[in-house]
């Protein structure tokens, strides 16, 4: 039987989040902003955390400095994508197509959103018909 990706914890998305939005930085960076008021115990949870994700492969340390540099190993977009084929495998049998339709009539999609998922699927058409 195939092993299915390892995904992540909320805990863990918050702490990719930061990775993401300011990018490598210490585990002190990390717990000051999810635990603006932290303490020890806030610390050494968001060091779990970490080595949770460097073993998930979400996450690259730098061990040339003290203290340790993190990084995000896995980008936004990929985790997304991974998670949203994980969804479809267990309820959709590997379709998107219902996940994607109920997103869209569940949030409603602004102009913008509109043409920016056209302009997706028309560089999607153009890619296949090339491959062919």
């Amino acid at each position: 039987m195939e092993r299915a990706p390892q995904d992540a914890t909320d805990a863990e998305l918050a702490v990719l989040q930061v990775l993401w939005d300011q990018g490598p930085v210490t585990v002190r960076t990390i717990t000051d902003v999810i635990y603006p008021k932290g303490t020890a115990s806030h610390y050494g949870t968001v060091q779990k955390l970490l080595e949770r994700l460097e073993a998930k492969g979400f996450v690259s340390r730098d061990r040339r400095h003290w203290p340790h540099v993190f990084a995000a190993a896995i980008d936004r977009d990929a985790l997304i994508g991974m998670r949203l084929r994980v969804m479809a495998d267990k309820l959709c049998g590997g379709s998107l197509t219902p996940l994607l339709t109920q997103l869209v009539h569940a949030k409603g999609l602004s102009a913008e959103d509109r043409k920016a998922l056209r302009r997706q699927l028309d560089e999607l058409e153009q890619k296949y018909r090339r491959k062919k």
